[in-house]
């Protein structure tokens, strides 16, 4: 592991453990067993960390896609493995969500959330677009745009199952069926 992810995942422990407010770059250095001035050769704070974590999510989400989705599978079917992908990694980083959200929110990266996403809504898109030319998915639509509006709508229904409510494994089987309805029928041909 070079320096820059030792950094990464040390800021992603102590965030977890001590939340962003608290957090000092130097509790950061000692986790990640560096100098501090190596810290900021690759980052100038410690909120200019989050770009980089909220980075690691979006390849866990684009690796989850390519383990589950099979793109020979029928619509219905690639729309679940979807679902599965984004509540994989929902579940999985459910705690950093919260920081990265707050991280974000709270400096002046921001603007770096579409670049940031940018891999993942390539990847829905191009499923998106195999099922256009295979007639699934009517081609009159912009695939780019339903790849951003299917993230966004995998995305919120999922933080609502693992961030806002005690989680209930039947809430989300529930939501998960509602889901692969709604974006069955709103993708389909």
């Amino acid at each position: 592991m070079d320096k820059r992810e030792k950094i990464i995942q040390a800021s992603i422990d102590v965030f977890k453990e001590q939340g962003i407010e608290k957090t000092k770059i130097s509790n950061i250095v000692k986790q990640a067993g560096i100098a501090q001035g190596t810290f900021y050769l690759y980052f100038p704070s410690k909120l200019a960390v989050m770009p980089a974590i909220a980075e690691k999510m979006i390849e866990q989400w684009v690796e989850a896609i390519d383990e589950r989705v099979k793109l020979n599978a029928p619509l219905l079917e690639q729309v679940n493995q979807l679902i599965e992908a984004a509540f994989q990694v929902s579940k999985e980083f459910r705690d950093l969500t919260v920081l990265t959200y707050a991280g974000l929110s709270t400096s002046d990266q921001l603007d770096q959330w579409e670049n940031i996403y940018a891999s993942l809504y390539q990847k829905v898109e191009e499923i998106i677009d195999q099922n256009q030319s295979n007639g699934s998915i009517r081609q009159n639509t912009d695939s780019y745009r339903l790849a951003k509006l299917t993230v966004g709508t995998m995305e919120m229904t999922a933080e609502q199952v693992f961030l806002y409510d005690e989680y209930q494994e039947q809430e989300e089987r529930d939501q998960k069926e509602a889901l692969s309805k709604f974006l069955y029928q709103a993708l389909k041909k």
